[in-house]
């Protein structure tokens, strides 16, 4: 897998840097991010290759994020996550990522195989 750099955007610290050791384990540069506006300031100063986001998160949420650099960043690889929804729907809240521009979608919890995978096939 060729080595790639990745924002990392979600509200959750734990998660946000659990997912950044995985990542970094396997090569990756990482850069994080808690919430969309985040996402987008630090995409602005250094692009990523790759943008995974949890769906979830306050200020601009992951579809507003997805939304946003799709349109902008039409190249970058998109990964949305959640780990649930208010309405207890997350598959619905991940088919709609996808609708949204999300290449692929990862429900919490996942493996760090599961989400090795989902990159690996961008």
């Amino acid at each position: 897998m060729n080595a790639r750099r990745i924002l990392v955007v979600d509200d959750d610290g734990e998660m946000r840097d659990a997912v950044a050791r995985i990542l970094r384990g396997a090569g990756h540069e990482i850069e994080l991010a808690d919430d969309g506006d985040a996402a987008i300031e630090a995409q602005r100063a250094r692009p990523a290759d790759v943008l995974l986001t949890d769906v979830f998160m306050p200020a601009r949420d992951g579809l507003e994020t997805i939304q946003y650099f799709r349109s902008e960043y039409p190249d970058i690889g998109i990964i949305a996550m959640t780990g649930g929804s208010p309405t207890g729907r997350t598959d619905e809240y991940l088919s709609v990522a996808k609708v949204a521009g999300a290449d692929a979608t990862l429900r919490k919890p996942f493996a760090a195989q599961t989400l090795l995978e989902s990159l690996s096939a961008l």
